[in-house]
């Protein structure tokens, strides 16, 4: 009866010792697993900018011009005249005929003083990639005017910068380098390093004028054809 109870005295501590062994260990590591959570915890959050110069690909001018009479055969004569006249100019300059087409046309009529005036609106849109050649037809805008075409409000030309998809990738990932400086910037000032990306979120892409405000699509003010292209990229970075 002794030999068991001291058998049994001995199996009671060594679960002890194993019990408190296991108590160490377990606090030991979730000590070291709440350290290594906090550490994880530890970001900073900064923006990176990426800028582009480039020039547009595209132009459309859109051109709307009338002609009012009382007479409706005669009002319509004066349009023809005046799309012909359209036409003339730009194979003048080097376009062909299918570069320009009719986009839409309307016929207004109502009283004056007691006589019915009749207006007719034709818009014509001109559409090239021919950048250069666009440039010169609206530089020498004015001979429409010699030749007898009045440009209505809203008829200007207007440069697009269609390749975006061409340059994202490089500049997202020049954002993202932009704004691991600054991470780097930060973490030299707080005594750490910086380690890889928490989290990264992907601005908007916005194409602007190159230099300044330019309002394209208002009689008399031609849009550019040089563009900024513009990204900013907010990106969580580790703290180590």
């Amino acid at each position: 009866m002794a030999i068991w109870q001291e058998g049994a005295g001995k199996v009671a501590i060594g679960s002890a010792a194993l019990l408190a062994f296991g108590m160490v260990t377990g606090g030991y590591l979730l000590g070291d697993g709440l350290k290594r959570a906090k550490a994880a915890d530890r970001s900073v959050t900064v923006r990176g900018l990426a800028e582009r110069d480039v020039t547009a690909d595209l132009a459309t001018w859109t051109i709307a011009y009338s002609a009012t009479g009382t007479d409706l055969p005669t009002v319509r004569a004066e349009i023809e005249n005046n799309t012909a006249a359209l036409k003339g100019y730009f194979a003048g300059v080097g376009f062909k005929p299918s570069d320009l087409s009719p986009i839409g046309a309307g016929v207004n009529q109502f009283m004056n003083n007691g006589v019915n005036t009749i207006t007719i609106t034709q818009r014509m849109q001109l559409r090239t990639t021919d950048i250069a050649r666009a440039r010169r037809a609206v530089a020498g805008q004015f001979d429409l005017v010699r030749r007898g075409v009045t440009l209505q409000e809203g008829s200007g030309m207007v440069y697009s910068f269609t390749k975006l998809n061409a340059v994202k990738p490089a500049m997202v990932a020049q954002a993202t380098m932009d704004a691991r400086k600054a991470a780097e910037q930060f973490a030299k000032d707080s005594d750490t390093a910086v380690g890889g990306i928490k989290s990264a979120t992907q601005g908007f892409f916005s194409i602007e004028a190159r230099d300044g405000d330019a309002a394209g699509g208002n009689y008399g003010v031609a849009d550019s054809p040089y563009k900024k292209v513009r990204v900013v990229t907010t990106v969580d970075f580790y703290l180590d």
